[in-house]
């Protein structure tokens, strides 16, 4: 195996394993440190801290699922195409440096959150942020490294294909 080749494998795993440890560190101090339903108010009423367990995917979709049901549609079906894009990332030359980025926060991102749903049967949520004009649900870190790869992507092939049809003229 080349040198380039090994690198790539290193830095792809480390960038994944950086993102859940950022996100379980964080949870781990949440559980530890805020109360369930507790309300810390960070900024104002505008970013605040609250310890919530959500045993659903986002919104808390699913969380009246049947167990099997729910195993199947929020363990089993994104471990698998979190193992797909791993695979792309870490096998597939085709995949320009900004997309496998990308790919390292959304897998370092479904890491966390599956491992909380195997670990302790729900994902700990602990950010809420209100501008008035834009607020979230409540979310935690994963949740943030899965946004930040989606944006990544998203950016990155925007900005591809506005320069490929710039070229094309």
């Amino acid at each position: 195996m080349k040198l380039k080749s090994i690198l790539k494998i290193v830095a792809i795993l480390t960038l994944v394993f950086l993102n859940v440890g950022c996100d379980q560190l964080s949870k781990k101090i949440a559980r530890e440190h805020i109360v369930p339903h507790e309300r810390i108010a960070v900024i104002k009423n505008n970013f605040i801290l609250m310890n919530v367990e959500n045993t659903g995917a986002a919104y808390s979709i699913g969380s009246n699922l049947h167990p099997v049901v729910k195993r199947i549609l929020l363990q089993a079906i994104p471990s698998t195409v979190l193992l797909v894009l791993l695979w792309l990332s870490l096998v597939k030359s085709k995949y320009s440096k900004e997309i496998i980025f990308g790919f390292c926060f959304i897998i370092g991102g479904g890491i966390g959150n599956i491992f909380d749903r195997i670990v302790y049967g729900s994902v700990t949520d602990f950010m809420y942020i209100d501008l008035g004009f834009f607020n979230t649900q409540i979310f935690n870190m994963a949740d943030v490294s899965i946004v930040v790869g989606s944006l990544i992507i998203i950016t990155h092939t925007f900005l591809d294909q506005k320069s490929t049809l710039l070229e094309q003229t």
